[in-house]
């Protein structure tokens, strides 16, 4: 938990709160975490995620794809078939971080006024002029 000292909150490395926005810090692995719970049997195959992911190139995919297992959240299925076939499926440990993830897009959902002047607040301080198209993503061109 962070810790109060002097009547000031501090959070430090190795608080949870940290620990979890740890996870957070690849820009990707809450996205392939939600295809993922949400996929039939939660599981998919690269190819399928990247299409369902608009903007995320297959370098970024395969280096979350490959954090995300290291970390036990995902696992990687090899088929001993011939072309080779893989998939990755969500572990549960993968599912317990899925949860409270649903509920922050759900909360992105039913909040989309919200997110729509936060958008318009960040134009406004990176003067984008008022007149380029609305983008739902600012940084999908970015991995």
């Amino acid at each position: 938990m962070p810790a109060w000292v002097d009547g000031k909150l501090f959070f430090y490395a190795d608080s949870p709160p940290r620990r979890l926005m740890d996870l957070f810090s690849l820009k990707w692995s809450s996205m392939v975490l939600h295809a993922l719970y949400h996929w039939p049997g939660q599981r998919a195959r690269t190819g399928e995620l990247q299409r369902s992911l608009q903007g995320i190139s297959k370098k970024m995919l395969f280096q979350t794809l490959k954090e995300l297992e290291q970390r036990g959240l995902i696992a990687r299925h090899v088929y001993d078939v011939v072309p080779p076939k893989v998939d990755y499926r969500l572990t549960p440990l993968g599912l317990t971080f899925a949860a409270p993830i649903e509920q922050m897009y759900q909360w992105g959902l039913e909040n989309q006024a919200a997110l729509d002047a936060m958008e318009g607040n960040l134009r406004k301080a990176t003067d984008v002029p008022s007149d380029a198209p609305p983008s739902r993503d600012p940084l999908a061109s970015a991995d």
